[in-house]
C-alpha cells in the first residue's frame, strides 16, 4: 500500500519556513519530484508531510547578475538552465551537464537543486557545479547560511542540510564565468541512462580545474592545475583522488581507466 503523507503548497518563504520548523525531520520537500516521488513509492521515503515548493515565486527564479554571477532558484528546472541564454554565454560547462541528465522530459521536471540535494554520486550536475566554484544558500526560522558546494555533501545520499532548512538556491559565482571546458560522461548505453563515471574539467584564465563524479562516495575535486599542467600530472592525482567500486553497473578499474580516458580527452579539447 502507498505510504499516505499530509500535502502543503506554502505561498511564501515564511510560511514554508514556518512548515520546516514545525515538521522537521518528518517533512520531506518538493519540487521535481523525480527522486522523492521514487522513494514514496518504493517505501524508502516516508514523509509525514509533503511540502511543495513551487507556489514560492522566488524558488523558481533563474537569473545572472554581473556581481553576483548565476543563482539558481529551487525550483528552476534542467531544462530552464540548458536554455537560460546566460548559461549559454558564461557558464557553458552548466548547458552541456544539463543536456546529458535523464530525458528532455524528465528534465522539464528535475531541478537543478534537487539534483545536488540528492546527494547521488552519479549526479550530473555536481561536477560541473565543482569546477565553477558553487555555494548553496540554505534558508530556516534562524536564519540563512551559505556553503560551498564541496563542503555541501558529504556522502552517498547525505548532506549538510538540517531538518528545518531548505535548499533556497546556488549561486554560481563569475570568479571563473566565460571559462572553456567540457563534460564526458560514460553510460551503459548511447541514450539516456545514469553516469558510470564521469569528468568535467573547465579553463579560467591560467587554471585548469577538474571534478570527477561516480568515482567515490562524494563528487571529487581535484587542486588546481596550471594551464601548462601534464595530462599524466592531472591522471595521477585523480587516481590518487578517487575510490571507485565494484558494481551492476561497471568495475572499479575500468572507472578508474575512464577517468584518465576523459581528462585526456578533456584536456586536448581544452587546448585545441
Amino acid at each position: 500500500m502507498l505510504h499516505q503523507f499530509s500535502y502543503a503548497a506554502p505561498t511564501t518563504m515564511d510560511a514554508l519556513l514556518s512548515l520546516l520548523s514545525e515538521h522537521g525531520e518528518r517533512a520531506a520537500v518538493f519540487s521535481g519530484g523525480t527522486d522523492l516521488l521514487v522513494g514514496v513509492r518504493a517505501g524508502i521515503a516516508r514523509p509525514s508531510i509533503v511540502v511543495d515548493l513551487k507556489k514560492i515565486p522566488e524558488l523558481s527564479e533563474l537569473s545572472f547578475d554581473e556581481a553576483e554571477g548565476l543563482s539558481i532558484g529551487a525550483c528552476a528546472t534542467v531544462n530552464d538552465l540548458v536554455d537560460h541564454p546566460a548559461v549559454g554565454k558564461h557558464y557553458s560547462i552548466l548547458a552541456v551537464a544539463g543536456a546529458e541528465l535523464a530525458t528532455y522530459q524528465l528534465r522539464n521536471r528535475a531541478t537543478v537543486v534537487g539534483n545536488i540535494v540528492t546527494a547521488s554520486p552519479c549526479g550530473d550536475m555536481s561536477s560541473p557545479l565543482l569546477c565553477l566554484g558553487a555555494t548553496v544558500e540554505l534558508r530556516s526560522v534562524r536564519g540563512e547560511r551559505t556553503l560551498a558546494l564541496r563542503e555541501f555533501i558529504t556522502g552517498v545520499k547525505k548532506t549538510q542540510i538540517a531538518p528545518d532548512e531548505v535548499v533556497s538556491r546556488i549561486i554560481v559565482p563569475v570568479d571563473r564565468i566565460d571559462a572553456v571546458g567540457g563534460y564526458k560522461k560514460l553510460k551503459r548505453i548511447k541514450g539516456h541512462d545514469l553516469g558510470v563515471v564521469a569528468v568535467a574539467m573547465i579553463r579560467s584564465g591560467q587554471t585548469l580545474r577538474t571534478a570527477i563524479s561516480s568515482a567515490a562516495p562524494t563528487p571529487v575535486l581535484l587542486p588546481d592545475f596550471p594551464v601548462d599542467a601534464s595530462v599524466e600530472a592531472i591522471q595521477a592525482k585523480a587516481q590518487e583522488s578517487i575510490s571507485p567500486i565494484d558494481d551492476v553497473r561497471c568495475t572499479k578499474e575500468y572507472r578508474r581507466f575512464m577517468v584518465d580516458v576523459f581528462i585526456d580527452r578533456l584536456l586536448q579539447e581544452i587546448r585545441s
